[in-house]
């Protein structure tokens, strides 16, 4: 845990950046935290380096001094001496290779925690454009080569320049000819990398969205197996994922292709840089300007010299990768969120509740508007009920509240207090929400329970339970409270997974409420002993009810009937009775489908 970091994250430092810095400045920056870490597995880069540059410089010394003068004594010391630095280079490869690849790991995970935590930032509206599997891949998937590239990428791109360098210069105070031959050579190499690099770039991402796409079918699929299977639709869905899977083989062919000429075409000027040395070393001994002792040396520093243009090229093919990831990563982080705290907000403390919409308009898009001048006033204390047709906006209305969208034009204050004026941690803490679709985690029932308040206690739990007459149906469970709720709570029925979202509810315990279709799903019977804990729930709240069943919100304090024109009516259940209209169309329709169904 790297805390540097995480602070400039939470300062809003790091989202500001990389909406100014460069994807390779921003990569930089990640080393930062394990600096100190990442000099020692450089330093130990740089005398893996020198090893590599010493050993040749001493055989030349051993086969031009030792050998010819019978000095037998002095040639097995230098290669004992070669033998000790061959054997603390391989201390030094031990170090580059275990931390060098856990600073990777380090920094994989900075990122990835920083992606988490931006993405737990956005808005709703985000989350209704990307699905969960494209997301997921750009979590775990992209940044996976990432920590190939942040231990390998600097190392071998140090170490390579280092003993290029080096090489050239020892290779040109032995023979300049030869290095000649270096310098005429290099360039084409320079050159192929350069074109290649952008190839194997563009395949790379294409691997990486393919790859995306899988993942979100998978996700998909895995999710709604239940559906598929209900409509013997499995060949359907195995379709669709052999389809995305051969469309992930043509981009990794594509990206293999380009990879593998790459590979070859540099293979071909290394072994021509082999032939072209001994082709002149051969030609400088016929005109007797070389010994073949200089020749032996000049060709060990290519064997040197090979190694580091091979590491490039291994640098070059995890750059495309790891940088593609990186990119995809960049992106999300530079989404900002239209929904942010303004300065000077404050904090929401020991509210009334009185909730009023001035004028309000919204749209999900600027070209269709969902909600259009809403003027509506919610007494503090009472129980305000939304009713109408589907697609009216009575949603959104509620979900305007705690801004989980932002409104267009207009205001929506709470106890007189503009919402945008208050800080989002603040606002949402004093709202409550239970909706149809329950999302319980995956655990146990105890922990979905304290979901509502972390710090919550066994005794509290127990009580919030018992409030949303959930607790006896938990202790009838062979594990009780520990029991596991399965994925989405799948090893529960609907009516205790809403139940223990109430239970949620009772231990955020917030003055303002609001209550999604809570019931809409369930049946009769399930339905009246969840009824019963919701009045008990909104007992002194200021709630906000949308309602499927009209018999259910009888006894609001006022019901307001919305389409998609607008607020059509307002009033208790008996003035709206008695005016006609909506309210009244839809309640006797209503009543007359159930009063048919119980026939």
């Amino acid at each position: 845990m790297v805390p540097a970091l995480k602070i400039a994250y939470s300062d809003g430092m790091i989202p500001k950046d990389f909406l100014t810095r460069s994807p390779v400045s921003l990569f930089a920056a990640y080393y930062r935290p394990h600096w100190k870490l990442f000099a020692a597995d450089m330093f130990c880069a740089s005398l893996i380096a020198a090893v590599d540059l010493v050993f040749p410089m001493m055989t030349k010394f051993t086969i031009e001094r030792f050998l010819p003068a019978e000095h037998y004594r002095f040639f097995f010391a230098m290669i004992i001496l070669m033998i000790l630095l061959y054997l603390l280079r391989t201390g030094f490869s031990y170090f580059v290779t275990y931390w060098g690849h856990t600073v990777g790991a380090y920094i994989e995970a900075d990122m990835r925690r920083d992606l988490f935590n931006h993405l737990q930032k956005l808005p709703f509206s985000f989350y209704d454009n990307h699905r969960t599997g494209h997301l997921m891949s750009r979590v775990t998937n992209d940044l996976f080569e990432v920590t190939e590239l942040a231990h390998h990428g600097p190392e071998d791109l140090f170490i390579s320049l280092l003993t290029l360098v080096g090489a050239f210069f020892l290779i040109l105070f032995i023979r300049w000819e030869m290095a000649l031959v270096l310098f005429v050579v290099i360039p084409f190499m320079v050159i192929h990398t350069v074109v290649s690099r952008g190839n194997m770039l563009r395949a790379s991402k294409k691997v990486k969205e393919r790859t995306a796409e899988i993942n979100a079918s998978l996700e998909s699929s895995i999710s709604g197996v239940r559906v598929a299977k209900a409509f013997t639709n499995e060949a359907h869905e195995t379709e669709k994922f052999t389809r995305g899977n051969e469309h992930f083989k043509s981009a990794k062919r594509t990206y293999y292709k380009s990879m593998a000429l790459f590979n070859s075409k540099l293979e071909f000027l290394l072994h021509i840089l082999n032939v072209a040395v001994i082709a002149a070393g051969g030609f400088l001994i016929m005109r007797h300007k070389m010994t073949l002792a200089e020749l032996i040396t000049c060709n060990l520093f290519v064997a040197a010299f090979l190694q580091p243009i091979r590491r490039l090229a291994s640098f070059v093919e995890q750059y495309t990768t790891g940088m593609a990831g990186f990119g995809r990563f960049v992106d999300i982080m530079r989404i900002e969120s239209n929904i942010q705290d303004r300065p000077g907000a404050v904090n929401l403390e020991e509210i009334r509740g009185r909730i009023e919409y001035r004028d309000v308009t919204f749209s999900y898009n600027h070209d269709i508007r969902v909600l259009e001048h809403i003027n509506l006033v919610i007494p503090e204390g009472t129980t305000l009920a939304l009713v109408g047709p589907s697609g009216g906006g009575k949603t959104t209305l509620c979900h305007l509240l705690p801004r989980f969208y932002e409104i267009r034009e207009g205001s929506i204050t709470i106890d007189g207090r503009d919402i945008r004026d208050i800080t989002l941690e603040s606002l949402r803490k004093n709202i409550g929400i239970v909706q149809q679709d329950v999302f319980l985690f995956a655990g146990t029932i105890a922990d979905n329970i304290c979901y509502g308040r972390l710090d919550s206690g066994a005794e509290e739990i127990i009580q919030a339970a018992k409030r949303a007459e959930i607790h006896e149906d938990i202790m009838k469970m062979p594990a009780g409270y520990d029991s596991v709720v399965g994925e989405r709570g799948i090893k529960l029925s609907g009516g205790q997974k809403q139940r223990i979202s109430i239970a949620r509810i009772f231990l955020k315990n917030p003055p303002i409420l609001i209550l999604d279709e809570a019931t809409s799903a369930l049946d009769s019977a399930t339905e009246l002993k969840i009824q019963h804990a919701l009045e008990e729930l909104a007992r002194g709240r200021t709630t906000l009810v949308i309602a499927h069943r009209l018999s259910t919100i009888r006894g609001a304090d006022r019901i307001v009937v919305i389409d998609d024109v607008g607020i059509r009516q307002q009033g208790c259940h008996g003035d709206l009775m008695a005016q006609g209209g909506l309210y009244a169309e839809l309640y006797t329709a209503q009543f007359t489908h159930d009063k048919d169904s119980a026939l």
